[in-house]
C-alpha cells in the first residue's frame, strides 16, 4: 500500500461512522440526482400557487380575516364561495372580490346548523362543478373568567351559555362544515382544509376557557383528520393567529392593546392580511408536502410567552 493511500484508509478510519454515511449520501445525490417522477412527485414552478380556477369555500367572510381571506384567493383567480351568518355586507364583498379578479358566491350559513352547512356544500358544488378548499374561519368569542371571586362568594361566572356558544360555532361549526365538504374533495381526488386555531389554544389564556377550549379541540381534529384523510390526496393545517387588528380587536381599551403589542416580539399587532396570506400559501401547490401542521401567525408571541 502506498504512502497516500495509508494516510487515506487511516483518515476514513478515524472518521465516525454516521459522517462517512453522509458523505457517501452526499456523493450519491450529486453524481446521481434523483428522478423525482419515481416517487410521484410532480415538480412545478415556486412561482405557481395553482389556485386559478379552484373553488375555494370560507365561512366567516364578511369581515375581518375572513375578508382579507377572500380577497387575497380572488386575487389569484380563485372561486370564492363566502359564508356567514350575516349577510349585512355581502353586496360589497362579492363587488370587491370580483374587482380583485375572483368569481364569487355568497350564501347565509349558519355553522351550527348541518342542514345549513350540508345545503350551502351541495349549492357550491353544483355551481362550479366541486369544491376544492374549504377553509373553516367562522369564530366568536365570550370572553368571562371561569370563576371570578370577591370576598367570601362568587361575584360572576362563566355561564352556560358562553361556554355552549362558543363551543357551538367554533369547534361544533368546523367539525360540522368539514364534514359536509370532506365527500366532495375526496370525489375529486385531493383538496386543502385549513382552519383557524389560535395562539391560545397552545398556550392558554386569561378569562378565555371557552375559546381555549374549542381552538385546543380545532388543533386537535386538525391532527386527526391530518392522519384519516391524507391517503385521499387531502391536506389538512390549521393556522393560529395571534394578536392580529381586526375591527373587533380595534375597539378593546387602548390599555388592552398597547400589553398586547408589549407581549409581541415584534412589537406591532399583526394584520388580517398577514393571516390571509398564510391561508394562501397552505392552499397553494408551493405548500404541497405540509401536512397536519399548526403554524403560528403571531408576531413571535408564543415565544415571548
Amino acid at each position: 500500500m502506498s504512502a497516500f493511500e495509508q494516510s487515506s484508509a487511516s483518515e476514513v478510519s478515524s472518521q465516525p461512522a454516521d459522517r462517512i454515511a453522509l458523505q457517501n449520501i452526499s456523493q450519491m445525490v450529486s453524481t446521481n440526482p434523483m428522478d423525482t417522477t419515481s416517487v410521484g412527485v410532480e415538480r412545478r414552478p415556486a412561482r405557481e400557487s395553482g389556485l386559478r380556477g379552484k373553488v375555494v369555500v370560507i365561512t366567516g367572510a364578511v369581515a375581518g380575516i375572513g375578508r382579507a381571506t377572500a380577497l387575497r384567493f380572488a386575487e389569484e383567480g380563485a372561486r370564492v364561495a363566502a359564508w356567514d351568518v350575516s349577510d349585512k355586507t355581502a353586496p360589497e364583498l362579492e363587488s370587491a372580490i370580483k374587482r380583485s379578479g375572483g368569481e364569487s358566491d355568497f350564501q347565509v350559513v349558519d355553522v351550527t346548523r348541518t342542514s345549513d352547512v350540508e345545503s350551502a356544500a351541495a349549492a357550491v358544488a353544483k355551481r362550479w362543478g366541486g369544491i376544492d378548499v374549504l377553509i373553516n374561519n367562522a369564530g366568536i368569542v365570550r370572553d368571562a373568567q371561569l370563576v371570578k371571586w370577591k370576598g367570601s362568594s362568587p361575584e360572576s361566572m362563566m355561564s352556560d351559555e358562553m361556554w355552549d356558544s362558543v363551543i357551538s360555532v367554533n369547534l361544533k361549526g368546523v367539525f360540522l362544515t368539514t364534514r359536509a365538504v370532506v365527500p366532495y374533495l375526496i370525489k375529486a381526488n385531493g383538496g386543502v382544509i385549513l382552519s383557524s386555531a389560535s395562539v391560545v389554544g397552545i398556550f392558554g389564556n386569561f378569562g378565555q376557557t371557552n375559546y381555549v377550549a374549542s381552538k385546543a379541540g380545532v388543533i386537535g381534529m386538525t391532527r386527526t383528520w391530518a392522519r384519516e384523510l391524507g391517503k385521499y390526496n387531502i391536506r389538512v393545517n390549521a393556522v393560529a393567529p395571534g394578536f392580529i387588528a381586526t375591527d373587533m380587536v380595534k375597539a378593546m381599551p387602548e390599555k388592552v392593546l398597547q400589553a398586547m403589542v408589549t407581549r409581541t416580539p415584534l412589537g406591532r399587532a399583526g394584520t388580517p392580511e398577514d393571516v390571509a396570506n398564510t391561508y394562501l400559501w397552505l392552499a397553494s401547490d408551493q405548500a404541497s408536502f405540509i401536512h397536519g401542521a399548526v403554524i403560528s401567525v403571531d408576531g413571535g408571541v408564543v415565544i415571548g410567552t
